[in-house]
């Protein structure tokens, strides 16, 4: 049985040629929506639908997506609060020290003295560099920018993340 990653949820409709909106969970918008390529709508009371995109442009903060065989909005209405899902098989092979998110979400993160941190929870795209967010049971989130420096280690066969704080980054009391 072939396995699906999220890549977005449709939220709207934008216009009226068809558009839709979608807030991204890709790591690789450029790759997931370049104009010929193949996702699958996952819609609660549809059967999943293959969709091959023609046309992508950013919009604020969303991604705008058109499909081919969808030319308006009466076409795609129907597609709104659906979660678009990618292919296991058409995932890319990635550069060493590259990840795709849903591998490195929920391993746990340890500090350069081997103690656990807390569970990798999320990853915010701020454009400079991605922050981590390691969840910490019972206390605030723990803020991590994703640099050389900090992250030393992601283990993928052993399932673990390795990082060195910075004096002053976390307060003692989270």
């Amino acid at each position: 049985m072939t396995e699906y990653l999220n890549v977005g949820k449709i939220v709207n409709t934008h216009g009226i040629r068809g558009e839709v909106r979608v807030i991204s969970q890709t790591d690789f918008p450029e790759e997931r929506y370049k104009k010929g390529g193949k996702l699958t709508l996952f819609k609660q009371g549809m059967q999943p639908l293959e969709l091959t995109i023609t046309n992508h442009r950013k919009h604020k903060n969303f991604d705008l997506l058109t499909f081919e065989g969808y030319p308006n909005i009466n076409d795609v209405e129907v597609f709104r609060d659906g979660i678009l899902k990618v292919s296991e098989h058409d995932l890319t092979d990635l550069e060493e020290n590259e990840f795709y998110y849903y591998e490195i979400i929920g391993l746990p993160v340890f500090d350069e003295k081997g103690v656990l941190l807390g569970e990798m929870k999320e990853i915010i795209q701020t454009g400079a560099n991605d922050v981590w967010v390691i969840g910490k049971k019972g206390k605030k989130d723990i803020l991590l920018p994703y640099i050389e420096s900090v992250v030393k280690n992601v283990d993928l066969d052993a399932e673990e993340i390795h990082v060195e704080i910075p004096e002053g980054l976390i307060d003692d009391e989270n």
